[in-house]
């Protein structure tokens, strides 16, 4: 049994916890450009195509994501396809009055939105594999401004119809209570490799060589707690791995560290010790 998690892993769908589905549909699909894919009751999941990016589930009385002081979701991220498209959704946030933050982290090129709940929400494209620089075995990634006027340019003036078909989750970046103590689960455990772990207060991990398919930091303080059950928070994340042999041994080397898992219908459940939910399937 291999120790590491398959190449081709990649983070699927995420879980939300939402007040009110109506208006997180309409800024899903009117901001992010999503498309409901299905609705049932208070549930509904949003997607490119064929691929279920997010799925909302409303919660009476849900009180906002507190941006400090909660350990879980710090943000996740959707990668699209191209600069180009990245370059159309600038200039569509624009024709919205919406002011997102914004970065160059060298690997890539990032936005950053929060949802009607104050869920951290990044659209990022990828400078290309060959461009990116890896140092003494770690990857060069910064936190640096964002030439937005370069990427409307890349953009070609086109509009934005929507987030388009082949973009993915492609991250998921989670407050975590140590960063030793998320090392000795996700990369020991879960088989993660650590790419970068020299950024202060964060560790990134990936399969493959990607630069990163899971952040963690610490940057909620030392006092954070986990999200209580009344606030709008992440309910589940999942890790898609090739075949049900990936899955069978991420479980068992899981279990060989302590975690509990729950298996059934293809998928493996577990939680990491700050209670942050993760399933892992086929895909």
């Amino acid at each position: 049994m291999t120790d590491r998690l398959p190449a081709a892993t990649r983070p699927g769908r995420v879980l939300l916890q939402v007040a009110d589905l109506q208006r997180s549909l309409d800024w899903y699909t009117g901001v992010l450009g999503l498309e409901v894919a299905e609705r049932i009751g208070g549930e509904a999941r949003l997607a490119t195509g064929d691929e279920v990016l997010v799925e909302l589930r409303e919660h009476p009385d849900t009180a906002p994501h507190p941006r400090r002081g909660r350990l879980g979701l710090y943000h996740f991220a959707l990668l699209l396809p191209d600069r180009a498209a990245l370059g159309r959704f600038v200039a569509h946030l624009t024709g919205r009055g919406v002011d997102p933050g914004a970065a160059d982290h060298l690997v890539s090129e990032a936005l950053y939105l929060w949802d009607p709940d104050g869920l951290g929400v990044e659209v990022y494209a990828d400078r290309p594999r060959d461009a990116w620089s890896w140092q003494g075995g770690e990857l060069e990634m910064a936190t640096l401004p964002l030439d937005l006027e370069s990427l409307r340019e890349a953009g070609g003036g086109a509009p934005w119809h929507g987030m388009p078909a082949g973009s993915t989750v492609g991250h998921v970046h989670l407050h975590v209570g140590d960063l030793a103590a998320a090392a000795a689960f996700y990369e020991a455990a879960l088989g993660f490799e650590v790419t970068v772990q020299g950024y202060p207060g964060a560790r990134f991990l990936s399969a493959g060589g990607y630069h990163h398919h899971l952040g963690v930091n610490t940057w909620a303080g030392t006092a954070a707690i986990p999200p209580l059950d009344h606030e709008a928070r992440l309910l589940d994340w999942e890790l898609l791995l090739p075949g049900a042999g990936d899955v069978e041994a991420a479980a068992q080397r899981l279990a060989e560290h302590g975690a509990a898992v729950d298996r059934g219908d293809g998928t493996v459940k577990l939680h990491d010790p700050w209670l942050t939910h993760l399933t892992l399937r086929t895909g």
